[in-house]
């Protein structure tokens, strides 16, 4: 695999034709500012070239050619008739999750260019722009992309579109905070991976370099002899997520014991510039943000309360990943999360720029005066969670919806916010029948007669206080949008 040391994400490229299906207004060349420029000259002059990555400079448009064969994106009616307005240009739909992943990934793209009142996508798509320092206030959630996959009898696909139908319903970042997207799986598991059989296949593990998981791909996009590549596939995700207003991530393991390199163990004494190269190539192409599994515990700080399996980088070490990140990616803007990493210096000193500390946004005060307490540093602070993988489920609507409202609130200076991590469950209910946890731990086919229809229907909650709880958290996120 031949990695990248030196790409800046969004590179400002000439966009190039595709059989001529792209039009001449996609050839207009945008104003770049200075960053993206010397981003350019980087990318010339490393030359670089993905495996497995054709080479599109427009994947998004690349993506939507191949789905309809056709470049002209057209109003979403659907869209239109369920837009929840903020009375600003941050909108998103109300549709309930199970429908939207009954919609076509067609439709999808043209719902996130309606909701843009832009029916067109950019030749060259940048990330939302909040600056360096973003992350260490940013509003992170976790989707499992697993979960909602489409089934065909025993296997699990598509992921990645299908996570991409959910985006509408997402609110988009408010006017000073981004909102992050953090993809639970991106590499395959080390076993079974897009296995749809149930009880298999621990997304707390991971197998590097052994490509991207199959979970979240599609076997069959290709249009008259132009095929999707599977990187272009996740570029063409991030760009429209970055359309969206949204910022992008993933999960990351850093327990040696839930690691493997094509299929080999993996070991921190010769394997790291195997998960540096990992974590490069997933910026490469185009994510913003990696969560670290089990990061408070680096450098055997607390192990008493480790539940990983095996050994974690040193303290020395975890501070070389997290700056040769940045700088063979070029991207002094990467947020850096760290499960439940407190406010100790210690994790400042790592490179993080985010931790996951404590679950107290119960309380109001007690956000605030954390908030008061981390205020004075903009590197790193360690924020509130609403719910985290381990959650059980057990947490009611009610204590959901307070929790978000503390956390979105405590604050005086916007700028020193404190980060929020969510999970899906927490805006898009699951089924009572399961929970964030058992999703991490377990494939589900949940299919009643194989059919697609079914199995959504079996994934999320469809009662009437799902749906309500749904509208109190966008009503939460509508309330801090245009701070």
């Amino acid at each position: 695999m031949k990695i990248h040391r030196n790409l800046q994400n969004n590179i400002p490229q000439k966009p190039q034709s595709l059989n001529g299906k792209i039009s001449d207004s996609d050839a207009k060349t945008p104003e770049y500012s200075q960053q993206g420029m010397n981003a350019l000259a980087a990318y010339n002059t490393a030359g670089i070239n993905f495996k497995g990555y054709y080479g599109d400079n427009q994947p998004a448009k690349k993506l939507f050619w191949i789905l309809t064969g056709r470049n002209q994106i057209y109003r979403d009616n659907e869209t239109d008739y369920n837009t929840y307005h903020t009375g600003t240009n941050k909108k998103w739909v109300t549709i309930n999750p199970e429908d939207l992943l009954k919609r076509t990934p067609e439709q999808a793209i043209q719902s996130i260019c309606t909701l843009n009142d832009n029916l067109e996508i950019p030749g060259y798509v940048l990330s939302p722009d909040y600056g360096t320092k973003w992350g260490r206030r940013a509003n992170y959630i976790e989707i499992n992309p697993r979960t909602i996959a489409q089934t065909y009898g025993d296997t699990k696909e598509e992921g990645l579109l299908n996570t991409l139908k959910l985006l509408p319903a997402i609110p988009p970042s408010s006017k000073s905070v981004a909102n992050c997207i953090i993809l639970s799986e991106f590499y395959p598991p080390m076993y079974r991976d897009n296995d749809g059989k149930t009880g298999y296949g621990s997304l707390y593990t991971v197998d590097l370099h052994s490509g991207i998981s199959r979970t979240l791909l599609s076997k069959n996009l290709s249009r008259d002899n132009q095929r999707m590549g599977d990187d272009e596939e996740v570029k063409a995700f991030n760009d429209l997520a970055h359309i969206r207003g949204l910022k992008t991530g993933i999960r990351m393991p850093l327990s040696e014991g839930q690691m493997t390199v094509q299929g080999r163990p993996f070991n921190w004494n010769k394997d790291e510039k195997a998960f540096i190269d990992a974590c490069c190539w997933a910026v490469d192409l185009g994510f913003d943000a990696i969560y670290f599994d089990s990061a408070k515990h680096v450098g055997d700080y607390d192990m008493g309360n480790y539940c990983g399996n095996g050994r974690l980088p040193d303290y020395g070490q975890m501070q070389w990943i997290t700056a040769q990140i940045r700088e063979k990616t070029g991207r002094n803007d990467i947020a850096f999360i760290g499960e439940k990493c407190n406010n100790d210096s210690r994790f400042n000193n790592i490179g993080l720029t985010a931790g996951t500390d404590w679950g107290k946004a119960d309380n109001f005060d007690s956000v605030m005066w954390e908030y008061k307490q981390q205020k004075w540093n903009d590197e790193y602070a360690a924020g509130p969670i609403i719910s985290d993988d381990n959650d059980d489920g057990a947490i009611s609507f009610e204590q959901r919806r307070q929790r978000l409202g503390n956390a979105l609130n405590a604050y005086e200076d916007i700028g020193y916010k404190l980060p929020v991590y969510m999970q899906m469950h927490d805006l898009f209910p699951l089924t009572p029948y399961t929970n964030t946890h058992n999703e991490m731990m377990n494939g589900y086919n949940r299919t009643t007669y194989g059919d697609h229809e079914s199995q959504y229907n079996n994934t999320f909650n469809t009662s009437q206080a799902a749906k309500d709880h749904r509208m109190g958290m966008y009503w939460e996120f509508l309330h801090v949008i245009d701070r």
